[in-house]
């Protein structure tokens, strides 16, 4: 009996600390979906509030873009923020929220037009289903809409997100100019990005800081993290379109069959020499889907799939690091599972 008392004592000690961090995990992981399921609350009645008023027509239109899910990054960081900076009751950051979930959705609707795509979350897009007149204007509607949400904050808020939608426009053009464009630089990625991606979660951290009522030195503290984290996603993103996962709503290839020059490509005609890189370019120039197995090797020989996860991870940690300067709060740990979740997106 003592020995098998004491076999006991060793599986409960072995048990022990892996049943804690999956009660710990699945505290963190209610946590996140408390805070969407209250946005989601904000959003819907906002939706119907828009439906019952004389933007009814427009909000029609992209009621279902909009309501159709999405990871709600953006919206959910915001809340976050406001709570580990000091913020006490999270409605005071909701039009904040709601301002960039908005702005957001109206670039994707324009993204889809740009890209001519069929679908979005599952659905028609606006443009494919209801006309390309329409979808600029449902676009339009939303960034009318996110600018009103937000222009209820002090104008330094304000600034910083008009300053946000200008560089979304400047990323956007400066993406189209190197579409095709082997010669990119990662200088050159990365400007495209911080314009498009990263700039709207540094804004919306760095403000809902000012909205909790943080001082200047934690806003910009809030704008690094904001930009390291968006960094981080936009590379996850980047490998998901070469690795492809349906079930993340990334399929593979877009980015490849549209031309655009997202990291890994940059980075294998970068390293590659020779006949090597005559062989990648080949590949961009006239890919197909049947070249996948090309492309594929020509990047696992060039080191760009591990050199962009190696990336991924070094802006991850610097946003953690950014993070560890705040006061321990629930917030702030969801904040931290947030980041990891995003790193992990299936890369």
């Amino acid at each position: 009996m003592p020995d098998q008392a004491h076999a006991h004592l060793l599986i409960y000690a072995t048990l022990f600390p892996v049943l804690i961090v999956m009660v710990s995990k699945l505290s963190l992981k209610r946590g996140i979906q408390r805070r969407l399921n209250v946005f989601e609350e904000e959003l819907e009645s906002l939706v119907q509030d828009a439906i019952s008023s004389k933007g009814a027509p427009a909000m029609d239109l992209a009621r279902d873009v909009l309501l159709a899910g999405g990871k709600r990054l953006r919206p959910l960081l915001a809340i976050l923020t406001y709570e580990a900076t000091g913020g006490r009751d999270i409605h005071e950051v909701m039009d904040l929220a709601l301002s960039s979930e908005l702005i957001h959705t109206a670039t994707l609707i324009h993204d889809d037009i740009y890209d001519q795509a069929r679908f979005r979350r599952g659905r028609p897009t606006i443009h494919s289903s209801h006309g390309l007149a329409h979808a600029i204007i449902a676009g339009d509607y939303l960034f009318a809409l996110g600018f009103s949400k937000g222009g209820r904050y002090d104008l330094d808020i304000v600034d910083m997100i008009a300053s946000s939608c200008t560089n979304i426009a400047r990323g956007e053009l400066q993406q189209f100019n190197h579409i095709g464009d082997l010669t990119t630089t990662p200088e050159d990625y990365y400007s495209i990005i911080d314009g498009k991606t990263v700039g709207p979660f540094a804004t919306g951290t760095a403000s809902a800081a000012l909205v909790a009522g943080a001082s200047e030195e934690v806003s910009e503290m809030m704008y690094e993290f904001g930009t390291e984290f968006g960094r981080a996603f936009q590379l996850v993103d980047d490998l998901l379109d070469l690795t492809g996962d349906p079930e993340m709503g990334k399929p593979r290839g877009t980015d490849v069959h549209e031309g655009k020059m997202t990291l890994p490509l940059i980075h294998g005609l970068t390293i590659l020499h020779g006949s090597e890189r005559e062989h990648l370019a080949d590949v961009l120039n006239n890919f197909s889907d049947d070249r996948w197995n090309e492309l594929t090797s020509l990047l696992e020989l060039s080191g760009s799939f591990s050199y962009t996860r190696q990336l991924i991870q070094n802006h991850v940690d610097r946003a953690l690091e950014i993070l560890s300067k705040l006061p321990p709060s629930d917030a702030k740990d969801l904040m931290l599972e947030v980041a990891l979740i995003s790193r992990n997106r299936r890369i």
